[in-house]
């Protein structure tokens, strides 16, 4: 798990840094802090949270192991395999 935090300040470079990793595939998954839910980089509703709750993952594992849940918007097949159990 990435916190936002960790790439660095808000700031050109950072969002460099942060697409940089996101083309070469260490970032596929960003999830919110606080809700501990887990999406694809493209969610609208992953889009409106604020930066200072976005975490990012390499892989779904790695946000399943830190507690996080699948996201009810853009992954339901996996949101529902989550709540059935």
């Amino acid at each position: 798990m990435i916190q936002h935090s960790e790439i660095g300040p808000e700031s050109f470079a950072t969002s460099r840094k942060l697409k940089t990793m996101i083309i070469s595939r260490q970032i596929t998954f960003a999830g919110n802090r606080n809700l501990k839910i887990y999406g694809l980089l493209s969610c609208g509703s992953g889009k409106r949270m604020k930066r200072s709750n976005r975490v990012f993952f390499a892989d779904e594992r790695d946000a399943l192991t830190h507690g996080y849940r699948p996201c009810g918007h853009c992954m339901r097949e996996a949101y529902w395999k989550w709540k059935s159990g």
